[in-house]
């Protein structure tokens, strides 16, 4: 492997950490976020794949402290889980075949991409599989493959398994969504997040495109 083919390896390597990262920020927050330095790690991240955002990453440190878990709590509650009405409803589904629609025709297609790149949701999940943080989780998935992948035609099909995905899926709702965040929340760690999310996965579909 040449010098220029590690490097894009490595890049790789670090979009699927903040794929990961990304993806632990929409479960429920707790003191483990500062504990396991998840803000931290995702400003490295961002730094290695060379990709804005390690400013928005910083926020989301001081964002967390600032809010404390127990307002954050309450502000993921109405955003995402009402019980009354949901702000920011974080399904795909949702924003992709109707509002009320969930577990739809675009969930069916999501699944069959999850499969596709060899990626099963847990059985005891319980959540559906087109959330927010499985999609995150899924795009981990493929970026950390084709990071380590050294058949380049393996490495090939992840890479346009991966931009299908963006363009059909997560990069068509993830705007609709965070927007809604921007609207509906109360601490500026959410906003914060949600500014991120989808800065990052528009940067990451349009470097494959301009790839391609």
């Amino acid at each position: 492997m040449n010098d220029l083919q590690h490097r894009t390896h490595l890049r790789h390597l670090a979009r699927a950490d903040v794929y990961r990262l990304l993806s632990a920020c929409y479960y429920q927050p707790e003191e483990a976020f500062l504990e396991e330095e998840v803000f931290a790690q995702l400003k490295t991240a961002l730094a290695k794949a060379h990709l804005r955002g390690v400013i928005e990453a910083a926020g989301l440190d001081d964002g967390f402290r600032a809010s404390g878990v127990e307002a954050l709590l309450l502000d993921y509650s109405r955003l995402f889980l009402g019980p009354f009405e949901i702000l920011a409803k974080p399904y795909g589904s949702v924003y992709l075949d109707g509002e009320k629609i969930v577990m739809g025709d675009s969930t069916m297609q999501a699944l069959e991409v999850y499969r596709e790149g060899g990626f099963d949701v847990a059985e005891d999940f319980l959540e559906m599989p087109d959330h927010i943080a499985v999609e995150l989780e899924f795009l981990y998935l493929l970026s950390f493959r084709i990071g380590k992948a050294s058949d380049d035609e393996e490495k090939a099909r992840l890479i346009l398994l991966k931009q299908k995905f963006l363009e059909e899926h997560l990069g068509r709702w993830v705007g609709t969504l965070s927007e809604a965040i921007r609207k509906g929340a109360q601490t500026d760690f959410y906003k914060q997040l949600a500014d991120l999310t989808e800065q990052f996965v528009r940067e990451d579909l349009q470097e494959l495109t301009e790839a391609e």
